[in-house]
């Protein structure tokens, strides 16, 4: 997949396989950007039917926060029939929305991708492994 355009970005949404949540996390107070963030989630939720948004609070909603592993805000857990583990802290603007595009489908898709070499290295694994990635607008 390769969603670059405002055109693919929605086209990659509009062709979901499957139902997928993006769970949102904010608070009231001390996060500037959340109203940001929220507001992306929103935009993307609207291309598809397949794409529903629930919020909570990190501070009130504790069982959720802990549930999803959530340690700041804004963040979005991208989960499908299951969840797989994949959030986005921040505000998804600019290259970060196509990362999040992408992980909607990928979720959506319940296929990671990964060739069968890939998954044969990865069914090696016997303990938790933490991956994060960063990203800059530069």
């Amino acid at each position: 997949m390769n969603a670059r355009t405002p055109d693919d970005l929605e086209a990659t949404l509009a062709g979901l396989d499957a139902p997928v949540r993006l769970v949102f996390f904010t608070q009231t107070f001390g996060c500037d950007s959340c109203l940001s963030a929220r507001q992306v989630v929103d935009r993307v939720a609207s291309v598809s039917d397949q794409i529903t948004v629930e919020e909570f609070n990190l501070v009130l909603d504790t069982d959720q926060v802990e549930a999803y592993g959530i340690q700041r805000v804004p963040a979005i857990a991208v989960v499908g029939e299951s969840d797989v583990g994949i959030r986005f802290y921040g505000v998804p603007e600019g290259h970060e929305l196509v990362s999040l595009v992408e992980a909607i489908a990928l979720v959506a898709s319940g296929d990671s991708g990964l060739s069968d070499e890939s998954r044969a290295l990865v069914a090696t694994v016997d303990q938790p492994i933490h991956i994060q990635v960063f990203a800059t607008p530069t």
